[in-house]
């Protein structure tokens, strides 16, 4: 048995300035941009409600685009479960995360648990 759910809407995008993306992107949705992380690197965390995903904001060199994050507290299972439902297995990134793709040709990622526990707000798999 194994708990997911869905934990962040990560905005890709493909700039020079991750800070000027991080302030459009916090004013366009009304949030501020959350303080750094010693580890922030190309990341940027918008602030967010309780019961709402995390939005973060991370600079890459791929076209830009809008994937969520399912985060779980086992990721063998959890990739597993959705390779059942039709999902495909793209690459294994930094030996932490799955970058998946659903049958309708979306990209997501399947992450280990980073916003608690997954006791409440979480469906429960067998």
């Amino acid at each position: 048995m194994h708990r997911s759910r869905l934990s962040t809407l990560v905005l890709d995008c493909r700039v020079d300035d991750i800070d000027e993306a991080a302030r459009f992107w916090g004013q366009a949705l009304g949030r501020s941009v959350a303080p750094l992380r010693s580890n922030s690197g190309d990341f940027r965390d918008l602030t967010t409600l309780p019961l709402e995903p995390s939005i973060v904001l991370q600079k890459v060199q791929h076209e830009s685009r809008i994937h969520l994050d399912i985060e779980t507290d086992d990721l063998d299972a959890e990739v597993r479960r959705l390779e059942a439902l039709g999902a495909k297995r793209i690459a294994f990134v930094k030996q932490k995360w799955w970058v998946m793709e659903a049958p309708t040709g979306q990209r997501f990622c399947v992450v280990n648990r980073n916003r608690g526990p997954l006791i409440e707000r979480a469906t429960t798999w067998p």
